[in-house]
């Protein structure tokens, strides 16, 4: 698998393009599965593995990687499949997700393919609700699933959906005014994160599931007026079918009555990369996955900002 991600830097040309790359892989079985390029440190053998007595049942171990130790996950058996056998035939996918990293054990580790977030849709109806995919691709007539990776974190490493009490103190009260906020993302966990902090800070909000979604949303909104006087934010993650965070940014910003909305992109994505795109696409600010209180203190810095203004 050496040399698989050699040219990941080269492919940041792709963001903003509603493109990405999807490195392809399997688990049990033929079924083929994909996870974006832009989440991987780097793609490994499967090292010794130390276990852990007291660990979650599909964390097999942890690693010792260039003096950092990560927890790995066999991510058969996070989504319900048998473990992995023979593990010095598998693969490590190290991987940061949500500030944390972690190595995802896998199979094998097929190839890269380039597509077009058009081509990436919403898992089909009869998934279920209680589904570990977050979006379906289809390659060479082969059907490629694409793994709710924050629901399987949320659900072996956990999360805080509490916003700190003193930051709630800082929501905005202006007599008369309702705050309103779009929010965009394609992983049921991540939308119910979000919104439970939006309403700790008693804030309203609409959902949608994917960045095409939102914007189908937005045009209804702009036909009784001018986006800002509706609707004070949208926060939006950044891979999502049909239409990412990056490309909704740059369609707001270019469309007549939108284009004074306040945008976050939230997302998992690595950090660095994403403030250098900030600007790239129009966004206004961007925030790393999941810190409640960092979502809550960058949506409160905004429309303190807004109730301000209002009260002069």
């Amino acid at each position: 698998m050496a040399g698989v991600l050699d040219s990941v830097d080269q492919r940041t040309r792709l963001a903003g393009e509603n493109r990405l790359e999807l490195l392809l892989f399997h688990l049990r079985g033929r079924q083929q599965f994909g996870i974006n390029v832009f989440k991987i440190k780097e793609v490994i053998q499967c090292p010794t593995l130390t276990q852990l007595p007291e660990a979650h049942g599909v964390v097999r171990g942890v690693a010792n990687m260039r003096g950092t130790t990560i927890p790995i996950l066999d991510l058969g058996m996070a989504i319900g499949r048998r473990p992995l056998e023979n593990l010095d035939e598998c693969y490590i996918i190290v991987s940061e997700f949500n500030r944390k990293v972690q190595g995802f054990l896998v199979n094998r580790v097929d190839r890269i393919i380039n597509l077009n977030w058009e081509e990436i849709h919403p898992p089909p109806i009869s998934a279920g609700k209680n589904t570990y995919l977050t979006a379906v691709t289809r390659v060479d007539d082969a059907m490629i699933e694409i793994i709710d990776v924050e629901k399987v974190l949320a659900e072996v490493i956990g999360d805080s959906i509490l916003v700190s009490s003193d930051i709630v103190g800082q929501s905005p009260t202006h007599e008369g005014r309702k705050y309103k906020i779009l929010v965009a993302d394609d992983s049921r966990v991540a939308r119910k994160q979000i919104v439970r902090t939006l309403e700790q800070l008693g804030v309203e909000y609409i959902t949608a599931n994917d960045g095409a979604a939102a914007y189908k949303i937005l045009c209804e909104m702009a036909k009784d007026g001018p986006i800002t006087e509706q609707l004070d934010i949208l926060i939006s993650d950044v891979e999502m079918p049909e239409m990412d965070g990056y490309t909704l940014s740059k369609t707001i910003r270019k469309t007549p009555g939108m284009e004074g909305l306040y945008v976050i992109l939230h997302t998992s994505l690595s950090g660095g990369f994403n403030e250098s795109m900030v600007k790239n696409v129009g966004a206004d600010k961007f925030v790393s996955k999941f810190s409640a209180d960092d979502l809550a203190n960058t949506v409160l810095e905004h429309l303190n900002i807004e109730s301000t203004t209002e009260l002069k």
